[in-house]
């Protein structure tokens, strides 16, 4: 027992040295570890400018790296969005797909110079009902009908807003965000409804493209001097009459709605000038085509009553937007302030979910026959180059060539202005996992004509989908039932009017 003792007593002092030794090796870890950190954020520029210490430090790393010496050689002389591209990822997502919609549709559409694509993605879903119940070879709806319908409509909006919000300084964010972009090409899907309900449709025949349908830029521009102007003569008239004691406010309104109608005469007179005289909404018309094994035949009737015609397995009034926005609460009804065309129509609605719910809608859509209206990011890691069309994450190689991570979430590219909803298409095919059912890719209809992409078409995989699809428009037969009755809560969160949201596809 004696010689136990005697052995731990001499360890003791042992133990303790050790204890110290650790002791001291940590704390000149740390000094380390706190020198490396304090020359981290010690700046080489006192004043924030770029001085030359910066841009020294930047190329001795920069060229010691040989990945970034390639880079340079090839870089210098080529595009990197066309260089820099996965053959492997191309083999890997082919324009192969599990289920399609039955029925094939012609032609390739084409906006052209113009940002309807939301008006080309609406028509190319409804033209499959057309199609299939005339036995037609090749048809357009009309995407000019509506383009001229919700211009005119927009112009109207925007001074009916300025009437609303003449209150206020001119200066006002409010006032100065509704007057930047007042007559976007772009719209939204309740938007598209509120056409259809009031106008509804003619095939192209009746009215046909002109140049400032498929270049609408000359012409956007010209509104938009006009529209500032008259916002500002009402809002000088406003102050005018309210500064009065002789008018109620009723009258007021009704005087501002009186000297507006006046002022959307030249709207008008400029938009038929450039567009053509559009038929008009309760007037019977008569349309003559051939069906597919070439025999005459003939439809008449009122756009309107086209319309419902050829709406009638999925009513796009039946129809409501799912939409991913991971900033907000999922689960909930959501609008933005003051967005819309027609005034005093359909409110513009989404519901917030997440992707696998917006995915598996698409995926019953397309089981059952109907194409899906879509709104996404397009040209977020995209090629669109004729004989490709493919949408997916890791077809651009910015990351291993530049040594750099692309690591914002989709959230954050929503608050930074990095993404939002760009473009609007349709979804008319998906290739599912056998084993699972998951989808994996999605065959997507554009309107770029047919020497964009895969003879029109684009393939997008399950993952680009995650990160860059926005939006899905499905039929309420087709939705979950408890996202279906979030949407019929008609008690929305009202999201800024400069929300990313409020994109216009």
């Amino acid at each position: 027992m004696g010689g136990i003792v005697s052995k731990a007593a001499n360890q003791q002092p042992t133990k303790s040295l050790e204890r110290e030794r650790q002791s001291t090796d940590e704390k000149a870890r740390r000094a380390s570890e706190s020198a490396q950190h304090t020359d981290v954020f010690l700046p080489k520029s006192s004043n924030g400018s770029i001085s030359l210490s910066n841009v020294e430090a930047w190329e001795s790393t920069a060229s010691a790296d040989p990945k970034i010496q390639l880079a340079r050689t090839v870089l210098a002389h080529s595009n990197i969005k066309t260089t820099l591209t996965s053959r492997e990822t191309r083999i890997a997502v082919p324009h192969v797909f599990s289920h399609e919609v039955e029925f094939r549709t012609g032609p390739v559409t084409n906006q052209k110079s113009s940002g309807r694509c939301w008006l080309f993605a609406t028509t190319n879903v409804i033209r499959y009902e057309v199609m299939k119940k005339l036995k037609l070879k090749d048809f357009q709806c009309s995407q000019s009908y509506l383009f001229f319908w919700d211009k005119l409509n927009k112009s109207n909006y925007y001074l009916e807003l300025s009437i609303e919000n003449a209150h206020l300084p001119v200066d006002d964010r409010l006032v100065n965000f509704l007057a930047a972009d007042l007559i976007s090409d772009g719209g939204q899907w309740d938007m598209v409804v509120n056409l259809l309900e009031t106008y509804g449709l003619v095939p192209l025949p009746l009215y046909p493209e002109s140049f400032h349908s498929s270049a609408s830029n000359s012409l956007n521009k010209l509104l938009k001097l006009k529209l500032r102007e008259h916002a500002l003569t009402l809002r000088n008239l406003s102050a005018t009459l309210r500064a009065s004691s002789s008018f109620t406010s009723e009258q007021v309104s009704a005087m501002l709605r009186a000297k507006k109608e006046q002022l959307m005469q030249e709207v008008y007179t400029i938009m038929t000038a450039t567009l053509g005289v559009p038929p008009k909404p309760d007037t019977p018309f008569t349309w003559e085509y051939y069906s597919e094994d070439g025999k005459y035949s003939k439809w008449e009737g009122t756009p309107l009553e086209f319309y419902k015609a050829f709406t009638t397995r999925y009513t796009p009034s039946e129809c409501f937007s799912l939409i991913n926005d991971p900033r907000n609460e999922y689960n909930k009804l959501y609008t933005v302030d003051k967005l819309g065309n027609v005034w005093g129509g359909r409110q513009v609605l989404y519901v917030n979910t997440g992707t696998t719910e917006l995915k598996a809608a698409v995926v019953r859509s397309i089981k059952a026959g109907q194409p899906v209206f879509f709104g996404c990011d397009v040209n977020q890691f995209s090629d669109s180059s004729q004989d490709i069309g493919i949408m997916d994450l890791d077809y651009h190689q910015y990351q291993q060539a530049f040594n750099i991570q692309l690591s914002l979430t989709k959230a954050q590219r929503l608050q930074t202005n990095e993404s939002s909803m760009t473009h609007a298409m349709v979804i008319s095919g998906v290739h599912v996992d056998e084993k699972t059912g998951s989808p994996i890719r999605f065959k997507v209809e554009n309107s770029w004509g047919e020497d964009s992409g895969h003879k029109g078409y684009m393939v997008m995989s399950d993952k680009w989908f995650d990160e860059f699809v926005y939006q899905v428009v499905v039929h309420k037969s087709l939705a979950p039932k408890e996202l279906v009755r979030v949407f019929e809560s008609g008690d929305p969160t009202v999201l800024p009017a400069w929300d990313p949201m409020g994109a216009l596809a």
